[in-house]
């Protein structure tokens, strides 16, 4: 049990309106980093060489549930566990056995996106939490290529936490990055091996965010590109699925699962976004592609209380913009968001 919390116990909430920014979206969807620690290097996410934070700039445990529990009482309805690789941060599973206390005390859906590389040691914990749902990375099958792509993983690994993920009874979503000369051959084959296994698979283009030593523009890939190729093997008719998060996505008639895109460069989801993303160190994004944010370590740290810090999420909201403004400059092939994904958080 998580000590120290000023929080309402859980088992006193009631369903809260949701907060709407200026552009009357409501805000249902909270996004949580919980490290922007990794233990993979994933090419198109972070550097090789990467300087993460000291620790005294990271939130506790107990900060987190603080701020979570604050978003669920002004109408947060899901929130997803992210990282870095949200499964290497120490005792982390306290955290979700505290979220996970507050479904159907005003939060509907607790979910996590992970690499997969921890995923077999606690899938089944995760469950009992309360977690549903996982979204797993992976961007290739091919066991070479994929450690060539995460500069260290080793696919066995990953596959072996997907495994006990089913098998602990979770929906395991597959996320896959389309990286032009790449993996874009072999998309076909993992629709297939998804299909196979029952896994919904996202794709997803590469965001302009971070310095990562890679070229943005050689192996950027239009998923419309993608989508007309995976047509002439596959039927896919649209569907009005949700799950929350910006993707669209299609029934595949061959396999009975879905495909969905994430295309925040050909086709921007900015008229719908429900969702801001909170950092490890308690800044919040209300949008993923700028730079604007609300520093909630700085409100916690100096002892708010739960009324200013609901106000704080509140004035925090009233800024989020309307969309996004990611481009690759292709003179200098520099990030339109100099932040790594990793950061941010999924």
């Amino acid at each position: 049990m998580l000590q120290g919390m000023n929080a309402v116990p859980p088992s006193q909430y009631q369903p809260a309106e949701a907060l709407r920014d200026p552009f009357g979206r409501a805000i249902t969807y909270l996004r949580v980093s919980v490290t922007d620690r990794c233990d993979l290097r994933c090419s198109y996410c972070m550097a090789e060489e990467m300087t993460f934070l000291p620790k005294r700039e990271v939130l506790s445990l107990e900060e987190l549930e603080r701020l979570c529990a604050a978003f669920v009482r002004q109408g947060t309805r899901k929130i997803r566990i992210t990282g870095g690789e949200p499964l290497v941060r120490r005792d982390v599973m306290r955290l979700f056995e505290r979220l996970g206390s507050r479904i159907g005390e005003g939060l509907d859906e607790l979910t996590l996106t992970t690499n997969g590389t921890q995923l077999a040691k606690y899938a089944s914990a995760l469950a009992a939490a309360g977690v549903r749902r996982v979204n797993v990375s992976l961007d290739t099958l091919r066991p070479a290529l994929f450690t060539e792509i995460t500069r260290r993983g080793r696919i066995e690994q990953v596959l072996e936490g997907i495994e006990a993920a089913s098998g602990a009874g979770l929906a395991v979503k597959i996320n896959a990055v389309a990286l032009r000369g790449i993996n874009e051959e072999e998309i076909d084959d993992l629709l297939a091996w998804c299909g196979e296994r029952g896994h919904d698979l996202c794709l997803i283009e590469t965001m302009p965010m971070g310095e990562t030593g890679g070229d943005r523009n050689e192996h950027y890939l239009p998923l419309s590109i993608v989508r007309a190729r995976l047509r002439r093997r596959w039927t896919l008719s649209e569907t009005g699925y949700r799950t929350g998060g910006p993707a669209r996505y299609c029934d595949v008639a061959e396999t009975g699962t879905r495909i969905g895109f994430i295309t925040p460069m050909t086709h921007n989801f900015c008229e719908s976004c429900n969702r801001v993303r909170l950092t490890c160190t308690g800044t919040l994004y209300m949008c993923l592609g700028q730079e604007d944010s609300a520093d909630f370590r700085a409100v916690l740290r100096a002892g708010a209380d739960d009324a200013a810090l609901e106000a704080a999420i509140r004035a925090a909201i009233a800024r989020k913009p309307k969309g996004h403004d990611f481009v690759i400059d292709r003179r200098t092939n520099a990030p339109s968001v100099s932040r790594h994904m990793s950061v941010t958080g999924g």
